[in-house]
């Protein structure tokens, strides 16, 4: 299974802020620029984590970006469900339907492994994610 790269782009984003010490404030352009990742597409990945919950992002001065103690303990197979929404992993449907679609044995198993790869992720949270090493490499990113 393939992940969005906003997915992608979103997790690393949650991980940066993660490990911020608490009470820092950081702005989209240093986590943009931290983590190597275009602003404009940095800004939508926030927005989307602040409409889930996981991000509190204010305006304005003194405002910024910090992660809500739900984003921190929040699982990652729900933070990844949410951010790639649970579309199936093949789409017999579309403009050509499937000739097989009434007999096929692929999608239950490729629906069967996708279920297997987000109970992976369930119990993992993002603070699991930022766990040594990972979390000291983010930080130096800064």
């Amino acid at each position: 299974m393939r992940l969005t790269k906003f997915t992608d782009l979103a997790l690393r984003v949650t991980m940066r802020l993660a490990v911020a010490e608490p009470g820092t404030v950081l702005t989209t352009r240093q986590v943009a620029d931290a983590m190597a990742i275009p602003y404009t597409h940095t800004a939508k990945a926030i927005a989307r984590l602040q409409h889930l919950g996981v991000v509190d992002a204010r305006r304005g001065r003194g405002g910024g970006l910090e992660m809500t103690g739900f984003g921190r303990k929040a699982s990652l197979g729900w933070l990844v469900r949410e951010l790639e929404g649970e579309e199936e992993v093949v789409a017999c449907e579309g403009d050509t339907p499937c000739p097989l679609r009434a007999a096929c044995r692929l999608r239950g198993a490729l629906r069967e492994a996708q279920r297997a790869f987000y109970a992976a992720l369930d119990p993992l949270t993002v603070d699991d994610l930022v766990r040594s090493p990972t979390g000291p490499v983010l930080v130096a990113l800064s």
